[in-house]
């Protein structure tokens, strides 16, 4: 990833995005899915997937669910980037805009309006064909900031590393 030069260093994003680095990084879905987080920037968040068969449709094309999944967590991700809190989706409108074939998938999410209580974020879906990026899929989601101590109480089945 390059860095904009019209950019200022942001020395507090450096926690923040090791511990959303860290977070992602236990969720079991985005291991048994095969999504990587390639980019992350505060406000900004980018997950791409390389085809398997296990991710695709009847048709050979990538699932709706594999693109609903990147959507669903590129753009909380995002919204935790923004104030450095946890998120949730409360909900996402999803347009499919055509079919996603390639031989990857990358979703980039950016907020709109960061909030207290609700973030909104949009997303876009890409596939890459012939290393050619096709637009496959838009969205629009409603992210819930969570306080801390609410997702403290929340028991996670995934362990810390030590």
């Amino acid at each position: 990833m390059t860095q904009d030069p019209d950019l200022k260093p942001d020395p507090d994003f450096a926690p923040i995005a090791q511990r959303i680095r860290d977070s992602v990084g236990r969720q079991g879905f985005m291991g048994h899915v095969g999504a990587e987080l390639s980019e992350l920037a505060r406000g900004s968040c980018t997950l791409a997937v390389d085809r398997r068969p296990e991710l695709l449709q009847q048709h050979g094309l990538f699932h709706g669910g594999v693109t609903a999944f990147l959507v669903d967590n590129a753009t909380t991700i995002a919204a935790a980037t923004s104030r450095g809190q946890p998120a949730l989706t409360a909900e996402y409108k999803l347009n499919l805009l055509s079919p996603a074939s390639g031989e990857r998938l990358i979703c980039r999410a950016r907020v709109i309006k960061p909030g207290r209580q609700v973030a909104v974020v949009a997303a876009d879906v890409f596939c890459v064909i012939d290393g050619i990026e096709k637009h496959t899929a838009t969205a629009l989601a409603s992210i819930a900031m969570l306080p801390g101590e609410v997702t403290a109480r929340i028991p996670n089945p995934i362990p810390s590393p030590a």
